[in-house]
Order: structure tokens, then sequence, then C-alpha cells
């Protein structure tokens, strides 16, 4: 069973990478941005790299004759709510052009292997102030250009669905967290600056943003497994939440992490770090990826807060250390 994964250099990537190499019927190709050699954690593994740009349509035509994939997991995008305000249509672009040249190529061949688009829960924005955890038939409201991009490629891929008869999935990820995250994203920001302030590289004080609002946050590696489940059991034609089920507020994340440290640390407000459009509460429902797979979220929110503080430790030279357990001071 041949797998083409594109964004596969990325966080995501790399861990979907890591739970697609412990099943043996696949061989693994992966689509990247960077050049072998330049991807380290695809370097050195039994997966087929690629080097193409998906903007170009003759590449992806090449990448696709090339791999004839059974499988296609689309991860590659620009995933930046605050850059794409920043530079709105860069990330228009890129994520809705790549996904056209990734599907023409596949229907241009005659080739209808089974693909997962990765869209987002960002496509309900603000669910019209609903706090009920959402499921799929929540209609879309998107409110940044990430997550108009998002709703782009969802819809692309039901319509080549509908137009092509092209199996395709669509995965609707939550917030996801994890070891290996890069910065702009609430969770690696805060354990990036908390690691800094450790290694005595960055004075002992952390600037945020609104901490009021809520998150259905679910560990990547936890969203990984669900991807791979979908690709063997899900519905053609379908779309699927993938999310915890749980509210956390950027507050009890933040207090999470504090907690893991032993420096003292101010925590200041800064009015840079509010975006344009802010939306107090998104939680999702589950119940129908639970229903086609049986996949429910396995580790817990605050054992993905500290892993990831550990890899920012490693990152500023500092070892990994222990959370506190109940009843320490």
């Amino acid at each position: 069973m041949r797998v083409l994964i594109t964004g596969a250099g990325g966080f995501v990537g790399g861990h979907l990478i890591e739970h697609l190499l412990t099943q043996q019927d696949l061989t693994l190709h992966a689509s990247v941005y960077l050049p072998p050699g330049q991807n380290p954690r695809l370097d050195g593994r039994p997966i087929v790299q690629h080097h193409t740009d998906l903007r170009d349509a003759d590449a992806v035509h090449a990448l696709i004759a090339d791999v004839r994939p059974d499988w296609v997991v689309h991860l590659a995008a620009l995933a930046s709510v605050p850059q794409s305000f920043q530079d709105p249509w860069r990330t228009l672009e890129n994520n809705i052009h790549a996904q056209v040249n990734l599907l023409q190529a596949l229907i241009n061949q005659d080739l209808r292997p089974r693909t997962l688009i990765v869209s987002s829960a960002e496509v309900y924005g603000a669910a019209g102030g609903r706090t009920a955890p959402l499921d799929e038939t929540c209609p879309f409201a998107p409110a940044n250009p990430y997550s108009v991009s998002k709703a782009a490629q969802d819809l692309l891929g039901q319509q080549y669905y509908l137009s092509y008869q092209l199996p395709v999935i669509r995965a609707r990820p939550f917030n996801h967290i994890g070891p290996h995250q890069g910065g702009g994203f609430v969770a690696a920001d805060f354990a990036s600056q908390i690691a800094a302030i450790e290694a005595g590289k960055r004075e002992p004080v952390m600037y945020v943003g609104n901490l009021s609002a809520e998150r259905d946050f679910t560990d990547v590696r936890d969203v990984v497994r669900a991807y791979a489940l979908l690709l063997r059991q899900g519905q053609a034609g379908e779309a699927y939440n993938i999310c915890s089920g749980r509210g956390y507020s950027i507050q009890y994340l933040l207090d999470t992490l504090l907690s893991y440290s032993t420096a003292e640390i101010d925590v200041r407000p800064d009015p840079a770090r509010l975006r344009p459009s802010d939306i107090p509460r998104r939680v999702g429902d589950f119940g129908k990826l639970h229903a086609h797979t049986a996949w429910q979220p396995t580790i817990p929110f605050e054992q993905s807060l500290l892993d990831i503080l550990n890899d920012w430790r490693q990152r500023m030279g500092l070892p990994p250390r222990a959370g506190r357990q109940p009843g320490d001071k």
C-alpha cells in the first residue's frame, strides 16, 4: 500500500510518519517543502522524500505519476492564523492552489486513492455563539483568512467526491498540541518562553494575549492515530471532527505550564498578541468519528503540556523534568 503524505516535514506530518512506520503494510512517500537532508524527522528513515512545490501543477502531476498512491494524506498548508491576517492572499493562494493541483492531478491520471483532506475546526468560527460541543452539521462561519482557506479546502474535497467519485474523507481537527510544535501556537509559545527563562536566556517575564478563551485541545499523537483510522475505516464523502470534547481556558493552560516550572515568572498582558477576531469558546463533538472507527483521545491534556515543555527544555539545552504530582508543594 503506497501512501503519499504532503507536508510530511511539518509538525503533524512528522508525528503521522512516526505512527505509520509502525504499520507493516505501508510504503511511505513524503512530499516535502525542504529538500532531503533538511528534514530531521524524516531523514534516515525508510521514507521516499519528494521535494515538490505543490503550487506547481506540472510538479504535482509528476509526483502523482511517480508515486501512484493508494492513499493520500494532504497536510500541507500554511497554518498560522496571525500570519493569515498579516498576508491573507499568501495563505489563501497557498492552501487552495496546492489542493486543487493535487486533486486535479489524481483525476487527470484516472487515479482514485482514498484521500484524507485535513480541514480545520476553524471553519466553524464562533458557531453563532453556541457553547455546546459542535458536531459536523454546524454551519461554516470562518472568522479569519486561514479558516476561509480551510473552508475552501473542505468544500473542494467534497466537490471532487461528488463530481469525480474521488473517495475523499475530510478531517476537521480542533486545536492539537504536542512535542515538536513550533512557535506561533499558544502552548508552544508559552512553553518556549518558560524554557528560555529557566535556561537564563530571557528575563523572567511572559507576555500573553487573551487568556479567557476556551479551546478543545487534543494531543497530536492522538490526532494522527485518528488520521490513520480514517484512511482505513472512514466513509468517503464524510467529514469528521477530531477533538477531545472538553474545553480548556488559555488561563488553565498557562497555569498548568507554570506549575511545572520552579522559576518565578511574572505574567504580563501584551495587546499586540490579541487577534482582530477572537472566539470565546470552541469545543467539539467526536461522536461520529468514534462511531465509525472507535477512536477516542487517550493522552491527558496535562501530560501533553508537560511533554511540550520538556521538548522546549531540550531545545534550550536543559534536561526534561517530571511534572508535579498531587500533594507536591
